[in-house]
């Protein structure tokens, strides 16, 4: 067998497996709309730490992160620094919200604010604006995907073709089995991951240079800016790496998809012990970081850093260790796209779609609406990526941004009664303006700071003051952070 054929054999089987377990996840379970968001409340500590490590270390976790090492050194070390610090915000507060939607029966974070509020109408602006945080994400797992099988293929599979096709199969096996789809690919994707992570980061150090040690040595020797702050980027100081990994570590509580996993949990001691041993995931990004710099000795010339990884794999590695880090690095770009998709489908039925259009419209049908959602926003992310760009990490931090604005809502409601629905949403419109503005202006950083942080900055100002001027009469009681 060619090359080619070789690694697309093993890639293809392992994306083969990978979605018959998507299809086969339902088991016998009557897939209602309860079952199909969050799995009937019922996960364990095994299948939900390999579920929220399945939407946490995703495509970018291989392409993006050595990217950024790539192209923008030191700063880069931003991802290990807010992937250790978020599981200390979950393990305070993911129990609350759990606790919240155990309550109230909450399958959304829209549902999430209309418990704390009683506004509908809030609801379904955070649904829409979750919506509209998570398609970049999307793309990240979509264009990451097209990258890696296209690379460890040999070109055999055109990057375009290969998004298609995952397309269609995260689209297909999502509408079957919902979030047991979801959790059951993720055992499979979360044992290769490690797997190729671990292989290539200490076989590509030490096959070009010797060594780990040996790498850093020629590159302090070489390019030693790179390895300190700010790195090749000037913007990027200390200033914004702190302000960056308070954003990522508090917003990732608040992603729509991670709080609709939360509620797949079947207790809220679980989701404290899977913030425990979450983190010990994270002793794998090092060893991506470490691929990254082996490329700029090795592949100094690349057109893009998100490139950076797959072409050292190929360069390194034999057809049928390629098609293997190819095959993992699918499926980490499957298990988040999936997680994302059915949470957009179930945030627009659910929480726009019902309240305004259809009151009376009955589980049966919401599903359905929830399901062509999936479709159609599928379509858009693909069409999305077919035409975009842009780096990975500048769209993981757009989508930061984004969802970051969610954090006054969801800590002020559970701490504090004074906080009420127009407060929340002036500061939330006053949070997404100023990052808007930013963004479009290029600002992003502003006064060394992430432009995403001085947005939430603005938000809590804005939550507070607004709210104080109004009476908090019709909010339902504080729920009390048992355990906090």
């Amino acid at each position: 067998m060619s090359p080619s054929s070789t690694a697309l054999a093993v890639i293809a089987s392992i994306v083969g497996l990978g979605t018959i377990i998507g299809f086969c996840a339902r088991g016998r379970h009557r897939m209602d709309f309860e079952q199909w968001t969050t799995g009937g409340r019922g996960f364990g500590l095994a299948i939900v730490w390999l579920l929220m490590a399945g939407e946490i270390y995703t495509a970018f976790s291989f392409l993006g992160s050595s990217g950024w090492v790539y192209s923008k050194g030191a700063p880069a070390l931003y991802i290990i620094a807010y992937m250790t610090m978020q599981n200390v915000v979950a393990f305070y507060f993911a129990p609350a919200v759990w606790k919240l939607g155990k309550e109230h029966g909450l399958q959304t974070s829209a549902d999430v604010f209309h418990a704390l509020y009683g506004s509908k109408a809030l609801a379904a602006f955070v649904a829409i604006v979750g919506i509209a945080a998570i398609i970049p994400y999307l793309q990240i797992q979509l264009s990451g995907l097209g990258i890696i099988v296209a690379i460890a293929s040999f070109g055999g599979i055109s990057q375009n073709l290969a998004m298609s096709v995952a397309a269609v199969l995260v689209t297909s096996f999502v509408l079957v089995s919902g979030i047991r789809a979801v959790a059951g690919i993720s055992v499979l994707k979360d044992v290769l991951m490690i797997v190729v992570v671990v292989l290539a980061g200490i076989a590509i150090p030490v096959g070009i240079f010797g060594g780990i040690g040996p790498m850093f040595a020629k590159l302090i020797a070489t390019i030693p800016g790179h390895l300190t702050m700010p790195g090749p980027v000037k913007s990027l100081g200390h200033g914004w790496f702190v302000t960056m990994v308070i954003l990522s570590s508090a917003g990732q509580i608040v992603w729509p998809h991670a709080v609709a996993s939360n509620f797949s949990a079947k207790s809220a001691d679980t989701l404290r012990r899977n913030a425990i041993i979450l983190p010990l995931y994270n002793l794998t990004i090092p060893f991506v970081f470490f691929v990254g710099f082996a490329a700029l000795v090795a592949l100094p010339d690349l057109a893009k850093g998100d490139l950076a990884y797959m072409s050292m794999a190929k360069l390194r590695f034999s057809p049928l260790l390629l098609g293997l880090v190819g095959g993992a690095g699918a499926l980490a770009a499957i298990v988040p796209a999936s997680i994302m998709l059915l949470t957009c489908g179930t945030l627009f039925a659910k929480n726009v779609v019902k309240p305004f259009l259809a009151p009376d419209l009955g589980d049966l049908h919401t599903g359905r609406i929830a399901r062509g959602t999936v479709v159609i926003l599928m379509a858009i992310s693909l069409a999305l990526a077919l035409g975009n760009s842009a780096a990975l990490a500048s769209l993981l931090q757009l989508g930061y941004g984004i969802v970051g604005q969610f954090l006054p809502g969801i800590t002020l409601g559970l701490l504090s009664r004074r906080v009420n629905a127009k407060g929340v949403a002036t500061g939330m419109v006053a949070g997404l303006g100023i990052l808007g503005c930013l963004e479009v202006a290029g600002r992003d950083p502003f006064l060394g700071m992430a432009a995403g942080f001085i947005g939430l900055i603005a938000n809590f100002g804005t939550t507070i003051a607004v709210s104080r001027l109004r009476s908090p009469a019709g909010r339902r009681p504080a729920t009390a952070l048992a355990g906090f």
